[in-house]
């Protein structure tokens, strides 16, 4: 560790919320530090006039030249290099000096920077990556920023600034990169030594580096992580500034309930801070350091942080749709929520079974949620999980939604009984969703046919419609895409095993297998055979049935026989 002595030097850039930056000038400058500010030469004179006056007690607080300065320009390159040098000509005891923003608030005490720049001597800190390694910037650009022209700007004249640079590319222009250049690029908050900062102001190809930089776009992230390249003795590619950017190349903006986090993450200095933080503005720099005077840094916890919340932003919550981010097709953060169950055909077959199943797995059974006449919730109340209404009408207006919120609505799974009869329009949904446990007999929906009393050519009419419905389900189920997990068993297999069939879907469902024990009633399929012969008979031929005979064999006496 080195017993020379560290005063700390900072270029503070501004041009808003002045009160603000007036205060933390006056946290820099009682903290030791002598301070160069900046203000934009747009901010109204009469605004800057107030700091200048609530500053004048401090003789280390000077007021650059300034410069009037547009992001993505050589405008701030040339603000920053101007303060600087003020710093550096007005205070020969300058060893370091610090880039800050206004809106920039010192985490630890001056001190505390202080003893840890002393810890590494000679050390500049800045982040500086190859251009062709870097993998941060937003929009592209990284290598092109260096070999294209940028006369327009960008925010003012995005289009222009695009046609601007298809045009060159479609040229094949290039600029000559300066001989012996090494673009580099990183974040603009750095810590420079007096040595290093003092030997790229007085570079005397300091003119030809800034004529060629005034055509770079971004410069303030380039050109003195460039230039720092051929004057330090010992870089740290990293900054002492906590600032980190979303996917618009924004900076996140830390607010009061960030606190604790910024307090853990020991770093010196944080960006962005909300105007309105008063108690981050409170707490911020504390009277004496929690950590040792040159504790390293820990971003890591909040970058974590802040990588999960970019994850959730992006991906939404499992099921979970919203308007800032509508899903798109097979880019779904998960479909639903939550593993959920379709039961096909069981009621047709056991009239009880919605109350049968609900008493043996625990999970909301609900009757035919996508029945075309309502929604029939378990119990039929008029309102399910999550306050959703029984409406036909509003629960088709998406039904997506809705069953991705009913699904997401309960800690309980969800199950719910199907049918030919219901609409059929979220077939392709379910088969796609890894969510779904879907339990089918096909050829069920003939069973309440058998013992209806429409004229058989109805009930022909009827069977076509049901069937056809049926196929078209099935043809979706045996699709590549199915990532549904489902079970199928004809209804023939179904009649002659009941107990077996009930119990394989309880097992299914994480539900006691020997509680198929006690069956639940079974309707009299007595005259099946016949029945779908007649239906032969008439031009339909009947499928996904299994098998009948077309006289009946006496039932054997067990439990689950049909009921008379």
């Amino acid at each position: 560790m080195s017993d020379a002595p560290v005063r700390l030097g900072v270029v503070m850039l501004c041009h808003e919320e002045l009160p603000i930056a007036a205060r933390m000038a006056r946290v820099w400058a009682e903290g030791g530090a002598a301070v160069a500010v900046h203000v934009d030469a747009r901010t109204a004179e009469d605004a800057v006039r107030p700091m200048r006056a609530g500053l004048a007690d401090l003789p280390q607080v000077l007021f650059s030249p300034r410069h009037p300065c547009e992001w993505g320009t050589f405008s701030l390159v040339r603000a920053t290099q101007d303060a600087a040098a003020l710093l550096l000509g007005r205070f020969g005891d300058v060893t370091h000096v610090l880039v800050v923003s206004g809106a920039c608030l010192p985490l630890r005490p001056v001190a505390d920077l202080c003893a840890y720049l002393a810890s590494h001597p000679g050390r500049d800190f800045i982040e500086s990556v190859t251009a062709e390694d870097v993998g941060w910037t937003v929009g592209g650009l990284n290598e092109e920023r260096f070999t294209l022209h940028f006369p327009f700007s960008w925010r003012r004249r995005h289009k222009l600034f695009d046609r601007y640079v298809a045009l060159q590319r479609r040229l094949g222009y290039k600029r000559r990169i300066p001989r012996g250049l090494v673009p580099h690029l990183g974040s603009q908050w750095w810590c420079l030594t007096r040595a290093t900062l003092g030997a790229i102001l007085a570079d005397p190809r300091r003119a030809e580096f800034d004529r060629y930089f005034s055509r770079v776009w971004i410069p303030d992230e380039s050109y003195f992580q460039t230039l720092a390249r051929r004057h330090s003795r010992s870089i740290e590619s990293r900054s002492l500034t906590l600032a980190r950017f979303d996917d618009q190349g924004k900076p996140y903006i830390f607010y009061d309930d960030h606190l604790e986090l910024l307090q853990q993450s020991r770093c010196f200095v944080a960006r962005k801070i909300w105007r309105g933080a008063d108690r981050l503005y409170r707490h911020f720099p504390p009277a004496e350091a929690a950590a040792p005077p040159a504790a390293e840094p820990r971003p890591e916890r909040v970058e974590r942080i802040i990588a999960q919340a970019v994850a959730r932003r992006r991906l939404g919550r499992p099921g979970l749709y919203m308007q800032s981010r509508f899903p798109l097709k097979d880019r779904e953060n998960g479909k639903t929520a939550a593993p959920y169950a379709l039961f096909q055909g069981f009621t047709d077959l056991f009239p009880g079974f919605e109350s049968w199943l609900a008493g043996r797995i625990d999970a909301d059974v609900h009757g035919h949620v996508f029945a075309v006449q309502g929604v029939e919730f378990a119990g039929r109340k008029p309102l399910g999980p999550g306050a959703l209404p029984h409406s036909a009408g509003l629960r088709d207006l998406d039904q997506r939604g809705f069953l991705a919120n009913l699904i997401r609505s309960s800690q309980r799974m969800q199950a719910w009984q199907f049918s030919p009869r219901d609409g059929q329009e979220m077939n392709w949904f379910l088969a796609t969703d890894p969510n779904a446990r879907i339990f089918i007999v096909t050829g069920a929906w003939a069973v309440p046919l058998l013992h209806s009393d429409m004229p058989f050519d109805d009930i022909r009419r009827v069977a076509a419609i049901l069937q056809r419905t049926e196929l078209a389900q099935m043809e979706v189920l045996n699709s590549v895409w199915l990532k549904a997990r489902t079970q199928v068993w004809d209804l023939g297999d179904v009649c002659a095993r009941p107990a077996a069939v009930l119990g394989g879907l309880l097992q299914g469902l994480g539900g006691d297998a020997h509680a198929a024990a006690d069956l639940p009633r079974m309707r009299d399929i007595a005259g099946m055979g016949r029945f779908l012969q007649r239906l032969r008979n008439a031009g339909l031929h009947p499928r996904l049935m299994g098998d009948f005979p077309v006289a009946d064999p006496a039932p054997p006496t067990s439990q689950g026989n049909p009921a008379p």
